[in-house]
């Protein structure tokens, strides 16, 4: 069972997960999970915002394009074998969901779903995006992760919900 929690409640826990090992970021209907480990949560246009960046060539990309809305799910320790399985492989290639063996479970708020397995999940509709744009960003930065050019998409995602297990 979900409960809604406040939006902030589980902010240190995030970013911990997100500087460690990553967490999920979900896309298109039939959620496909992908591995983060950059995103921030702030206030932006006086609105709840879980800023995220996927790249072009992402399978996710195509999906969150589609759907303009995300869940952010935050894993427990127990998951890692999963998070780091989700970072290596498309979900172009394999059923991500299936090798996991993920319960998915409908949105709250989003036709997006979000992974029972994780104890807290964000429910976000994309509000605005900006293309990473190379002439304004630091030489050191673009020499380290962007080599081949494969420039990020940041999505700013109002957060309409987050929930806990209960």
């Amino acid at each position: 069972m979900r409960k809604e929690i406040d939006i902030y409640e589980n902010f240190h826990e995030t970013v911990k997960r997100l500087s460690n090992n990553g967490i999920f970021l979900l896309t298109g209907e039939e959620g496909n999970p992908m591995t983060i480990g950059w995103g921030t949560i702030g206030r932006v246009w006086g609105k709840p915002i879980f800023t995220v960046l996927v790249r072009p060539s992402r399978y996710s990309y195509g999906l969150l394009e589609k759907t303009g809305e995300f869940s952010v799910n935050i894993p427990g320790d127990e998951l890692s074998d999963k998070l780091e399985y989700c970072g290596e492989h498309s979900g172009r290639d394999v059923d991500k969901v299936k090798r996991c063996k993920f319960t998915l479970k409908p949105g709250i708020k989003i036709k997006t779903p979000y992974i029972a397995e994780c104890h807290v999940h964000y429910e976000c509709r994309v509000v605005h995006k900006n293309k990473v744009i190379p002439d304004n960003m630091e030489n050191s930065i673009i020499e380290r992760y962007y080599p081949s050019d494969d420039y990020h998409t940041v999505y700013f995602g109002e957060i309409l919900g987050v929930y806990r297990e209960t």
